[in-house]
């Protein structure tokens, strides 16, 4: 059984607007060049059972591109991940095999 009105991403629950509706944001950001990309690249092991991964975030553009570049991470480290919320999680603990090879294409490291 379906509610008739079901709360959206940015916490609306109920209007007594009988015209309102949510504006949905599907807005496409375009990519923006690695050279401008400010990625921060860190380790993390909260609720993974005591499994580290690497997680690359702030990455600005299309999911298909963070699609790719996930797996060009992926590739060169030789584990598994996902790429998802603008952020690419990379399966142990990769940074150093990460930075040079996002260094060697054009990326840039946010402090």
């Amino acid at each position: 059984m379906s509610k008739k009105n079901k709360a959206d991403t940015r916490g609306f629950v109920y209007s007594t607007n009988p015209d309102f509706s949510f504006e949905s944001s599907n807005e496409i950001t375009e990519t923006i060049a690695p050279a401008q990309q400010k990625l921060r690249i860190r380790l993390e092991t909260k609720h993974r059972a005591g499994k580290a991964v690497t997680i690359v975030a702030g990455f600005v553009g299309t999911e298909a591109d963070l699609e790719v570049l996930g797996k060009q991470l992926k590739n060169q480290c030789g584990t598994g991940g996902s790429a998802k919320d603008a952020e690419i999680i990379i399966q142990g603990d990769q940074r150093i095999k990460i930075l040079p090879w996002l260094i060697k294409n054009g990326y840039t490291q946010s402090k």
